[in-house]
């Protein structure tokens, strides 16, 4: 690892006598380091936390348990593909052909092909209640056959021979209290059956860890499965001589379109959570690494900026005694290299830390399992190391341009004063970003559908870099507008503050645009997810029209026997089932292909609307039927589908139909922007069985009375409960209830990153005002009245940071709700708005106040004599 660093210090610095410089600058002027450092050091610890997560996305996960036995694990595709580096998972676990088996068996160093199944199930004690896995996983059942795949060894008992014979796993058994000749009740579905236990297995390693195992028959494994022509996945034990990967190789090759996993990837087959936490960890981590190394290059070119507009006068002296332009840009680089090395060690061991407090988020958000595995090594170390050094680079680079290309002559002339014109490019930019931003947040040239929002949330980008461009005009037009009335002129301290703020402007800018850009993006953050929920509550209230819910308390959802049960009872006057799943659509954009996901629902059209009124604008949900499908106003615009037209669609296990569009309607942010033949969507979801079911009661019906005839009715069915409306939750999908947690980590390491930004820009503006304050004090200004001219400079700061962030949030804020609602109204948050101003105040009068203080702590006589 030394000799590493060693080696990237020389090539980006080869000549010693550039670093002895630099090293000689730094120690004579640590303050104006301090700044850079800091922001590297932070970079750091967010680049080394990202680099740990996915390396342990790629090569660590969870150990396999009933497949520990077996060399290679054979399962179908789990992803599609959008690119090479890009995928989307299925919902549901994608099945293999059962005549497979036989096919992957007869390849040549095969010792042994077993077909599995999953069967989700509830063990019932004798009190009523659930015997769950441990540490809450669930419950599945086998095939006898499979057990070989542990292999799980007979304890004591025997195998089971009978339809309605089981054996169960060591742990399952102890916790429910049970032994061979007992009889032990099981929930598959929403039906309850009594099977006989006449064998208990000893797991592999002595337990199962994240699952309980009940073996059946093999016959009757396969028609509880409800798929007597699929397995979920394939279990391959080697001939010996033949290794994992060399036997993955043959299979592959002569049984196509399955995935065949060695290692630790056999878990992502016997576990999809544990795959599906793969891809989302690899996915956010590199995404979000990314921009951060865009951040840090942004953020330290803004604070050397600053650092070295304060050694204008020293830059200036070298360039007129005949420094040339590559001895600045060498200085400039060797000092970053050293401040970029030292920074980006120390924030290497923070960055470990983070990267736990990231995976607890993941567990928080339930997209990561709590057994996920950390690979904690050299290389992400190593890989921020280097990063941050080149980004701290570039900034140096960035910032030296001006500087290097400067004559002596005019050199000298601008370390007199402070420039007041900005680069026309920079000027240019800014200026047309502007109209752009408009024109794709509330302009016709914003696209329909979901594309409108997310251009609109996407152009926020647009005014966050005109912010930045146009910053110093911008703070020159809110002091002369504004300036009188956030201080008194009258007063001295208001004057003063008046006065430095339209002399120095460019350093006031320096402070406000990075806040103002904060605002903007926690704004359009905050705001943007209080409008998407407040629509999509809207919708659901609006258009849930059932008394009760019907859902399962345990075990995988309600079967559909359960409608035929409770449409019987009582007061009911409509019973209609619910079925759940995400589906991937594909459509032509802009002359390529693209595939998004969305929240589907499974309906019976008849009397549908008398449980749920989806507002239907065009076509007839009466005609879902077969292969048909209805579609939200929002993804219809999206994909330019039509009544009549057909759609391209993969349904939540991979399967592809291609249904015609009979209906569109208007509230799918309530209740799922596709909808589908309840049969269609039950028979393609894993456990193919209801999510819920919605109870319409009869007119003149008291809810307390049908509450009870339904409890009745379902008395056959104890895993399935009634609920009242609030149970009926929004659909799941993109978006759904974990992804705020996932939003809420990485906007707060953004928005952290950026004030740490700011709180260097404001302390090393004020702290290098030391001559500053020391000529004010000496010509009578006491040093309240300093301090009350820095807090009327900072009244500037918030302001100014407040009035342009929020400004800059208007119309992408107006574009998401005409995108989603087709109001131009957005939904406030005031507890939001509230967080805004109070972080802002306090980013920048804390800092600005510490550092006055700093920047006092001499005498005035011993602090004009020295350095600027």
């Amino acid at each position: 690892m030394i000799r590493l660093i060693r080696r990237l210090v020389r090539l980006v610095v080869p000549y010693r006598r550039d670093l002895s410089l630099a090293w000689s600058t730094i120690k004579g002027r640590k303050g104006g380091f301090i700044g850079s450092f800091v922001a590297i050091a932070a970079g750091s610890a967010v680049i080394t936390a990202c680099g740990i997560l996915l390396m342990s996305g790629l090569s660590t996960g969870v150990t396999p348990e009933r497949y520990s036995g077996a060399e290679v694990v054979l399962g179908g595709e789990q992803s599609f593909w959008l690119d090479e580096s890009s995928e989307i998972r299925y919902g549901e676990r994608v099945t293999l052909p059962a005549d497979k088996v036989a096919a992957v068996a007869a390849v040549p160093g095969v010792r042994s092909a077993i077909g599995d199944v999953d069967i989700e199930l509830s063990v019932l004690a004798p009190n009523g209640g659930a015997v769950g896995g441990p540490d809450g996983f669930p419950v599945f059942g086998h095939s006898w056959s499979s057990a070989a795949l542990g292999p799980f060894q007979m304890g004591t008992g025997r195998t089971p021979s009978a339809s309605d014979e089981v054996v169960l796993d060591a742990g399952l058994a102890a916790r429910a209290h049970v032994s061979p000749g007992s009889t032990v009740r099981l929930v598959i579905g929403s039906i309850a059956s009594s099977y006989r236990v006449v064998g208990i297995a000893n797991p592999p390693g002595g337990r199962l860890a994240r699952q309980s195992a009940v073996f059946f028959t093999d016959d009757q494994a396969t028609t509880l499965s409800g798929r007597p022509d699929r397995v979920d996945a394939i279990g391959v034990r080697a001939a010996p001589g033949v290794t994992p990967g060399q036997l993955a190789k043959r299979i592959t090759a002569a049984v196509p379109d399955m995935e065949a996993n060695t290692g630790a990837e056999r878990g992502d087959v016997e576990f999809l959570d544990v795959g599906d936490a793969r891809s989302l960890v690899v996915e956010t981590a590199a995404s979000f690494g990314g921009t951060m190394v865009l951040i840090v290059v942004f953020v330290v070119a803004s604070t050397l900026a600053l650092s070295v507009q304060q050694r204008r006068r020293e830059m200036a002296l070298l360039r007129a005694i005949g420094a040339t332009p590559k001895q600045i840009h060498w200085m400039i680089g060797a000092e970053m290299t050293l401040v970029s090395l030292a920074g980006a060690l120390v924030g290497a061991i923070p960055g470990i830390a983070l990267a736990f407090v990231m995976r607890g988020v993941f567990i928080l958000a339930g997209a990561m399992p709590s057994d996920f595995q950390m690979d904690v090594g050299l290389t992400p170390i190593f890989a921020s190391l280097v990063l941050c050094m080149l980004s701290a680079r570039l900034g140096g680079w960035l910032v030296a341009r001006r500087i290097a290309k400067t004559s002596p002559v005019e050199a000298l002339g601008d370390a007199a004063v402070e420039p007041k014109k900005i680069g026309w490019v920079r000027l240019s930019i800014g200026v047309l970003l502007i109209p752009l931003g408009l024109l794709l947040t509330v302009g016709n040239v914003a696209v329909s559908g979901d594309s409108a929002a997310d251009t609109a949330a996407s152009a926020v980008l647009m005014f966050v870099v005109a912010t930045g461009c146009i910053g110093p005009l911008l703070i020159r037009g809110a002091i002369v507008l504004f300036g009188s009335r956030l201080n008194r002129q009258s007063e001295a301290h208001g004057f003063l503050a008046q006065a430095n703020a339209r002399a120095n402007s460019r350093r006031l800018s320096a402070a406000a645009t990075p806040l103002a850009m904060g605002v903007t993006l926690a704004a359009v953050q905050i705001f943007g997810a209080s409008t998407t929920t407040a629509a999509s509550q809207d919708q659901l209230a609006a258009g849930l029209r059932a008394d009760h819910v019907l859902t399962a308390s345990s075990g995988a959802g309600v079967s559909p026997e359960v409608v035929d049960a409770v449409r019987a009872a009582p007061g009911v006057s409509v019973a209609a089932p619910v079925a759940r799943m995400q589906v991937l659509l594909s459509f032509g954009s802009e002359g390529s292909i693209q595939t998004k996901p969305y929240a589907a629902q499974g309906v019976v059209p008849e009397q549908l609307s008398d449980t749920m009124d989806l507002q239907v604008i065009e076509g007839s949900i009466a005609d879902l039927h077969d292969q048909t499908v209805a579609l939200s106003r929002i993804v219809a615009q999206t994909v330019g589908a039509t009544t009549g037209k057909t759609i391209v669609l993969r349904l939540g296990d991979g399967t592809l139909i291609k249904p015609r569009v009979v209906a569109i309607y208007e509230r799918g942010l309530g209740f799922g922007d596709v909808t589908l033949p309840n049969d269609l969507v039950v028979a393609h979801t894993t456990a193919q069985v209801d999510t819920a079911v919605l109870i319409r009661s009869a007119n003149g019906t008291n809810s307390k009375a049908l509450a009870g005839a339904l409890r009745s009715a379902l008395a056959r069915y104890p895993t399935v409960k009634v609920r009242g409306r609030g149970a009926f939750q929004d659909p799941p999908g993109p978006g759904g209830s974990g992804d705020w947690a996932l939003n809420l980590l990485f906007q707060t390491l953004l928005l952290g990153y950026i004030a740490i930004a700011v709180v260097n820009t404001l302390v090393m503006a004020t702290a290098a005002r030391v001559r500053e304050f020391a000529m004010m004090q000496l010509i009578g200004a006491s040093r309240d009245q300093v301090r009350a001219m820095m807090n009327g400079e900072a009244r500037i700061v918030v302001f100014s940071a407040l009035l342009f962030g929020l400004l800059a949030t208007v119309p992408p804020l107006i574009g998401i709700s005409l995108g989603l609602t087709k109001s131009p109204v957005p939904s406030l948050s005031a507890l939001g708005l509230i967080a805004i101003v109070v972080l802002t105040i306090a980013l920048s009068w804390g800092p600005i106040a510490i550092a006055t203080r700093f920047a006092m702590r001499l005498a005035p006589v011993d602090a004009i004599g020295g350095r600027e």
